[in-house]
């Protein structure tokens, strides 16, 4: 049985940056780097032209669109597609802004090259990952709100009004298969596994 190769996108506006993190992961035989990009639209074109699992994304990118707003972007347009933020800012504000952006995970620039490629393995098989450092400031309880994005929380109050896929997608004007991918990520984030308790969850959380 051949091995599960997963496809990469790198997003960073440093050219040297990218051929380090290239040499780095495509030591790995189960990955790919199959796109570069150092600008929000590069990165949407290349999107468009190819199919990509992960995008290890910078926060610092040429033009005026950052790696947060165009996290957000991804998240709405290729929702199928994991973003896992790869910067050297430690922030709380940047993590947090991230998480709602819908990023899968959060790693600082100077981990240890094994880090990175555990990071990309948890978040490819479902998971969320961050630094040990920043996991601490997530430690923190958070609500609801705080934990989805702006278009998860707008899915969830279909879901709490009980519409099907077919009515939430033609409601919001997307796709059968984004609402679905929506609903799959917020289940995940909730940890929650039934529709009749996601349903639930919406409607005691005053989501309605």
């Amino acid at each position: 049985m051949s091995e599960i190769i997963t496809k990469i996108m790198l997003v960073d506006d440093h050219p040297l940056v990218r051929d380090g993190l290239r040499a780095r992961l495509e030591a790995v035989p189960a990955f790919a780097i199959v796109a570069e990009a150092g600008s929000a639209e590069e990165a949407l074109q290349r999107a468009q032209q190819q199919p990509i699992d992960l995008i290890l994304m910078d926060i610092n990118l040429r033009g005026s669109i950052n790696g947060i707003d165009l996290t957000a972007r991804f998240h709405v347009s290729f929702p199928e597609i994991a973003v896992l933020i790869l910067s050297m800012h430690d922030k709380t504000e940047y993590l947090m802004q991230s998480v709602q952006a819908g990023a899968r995970g959060y790693v600082l620039k100077d981990a240890p090259g094994k880090d990175i490629v555990h990071a990309i393995e948890t978040v490819i098989s479902g998971g969320m990952y961050y630094s040990a450092a920043l996991a601490q400031k997530l430690a923190r309880p958070m609500t609801p709100g705080q934990l989805l994005t702006a278009r998860e929380r707008q899915v969830l109050r279909h879901i709490a009004d009980g519409e099907s896929n077919k009515q939430i997608a033609r409601e919001l004007d997307l796709s059968v298969r984004t609402v679905e991918t929506h609903r799959l990520n917020i289940k995940r984030k909730l940890e929650i596994e039934g529709q009749a308790e996601l349903i639930k969850f919406a409607v005691e959380n005053n989501f309605r």
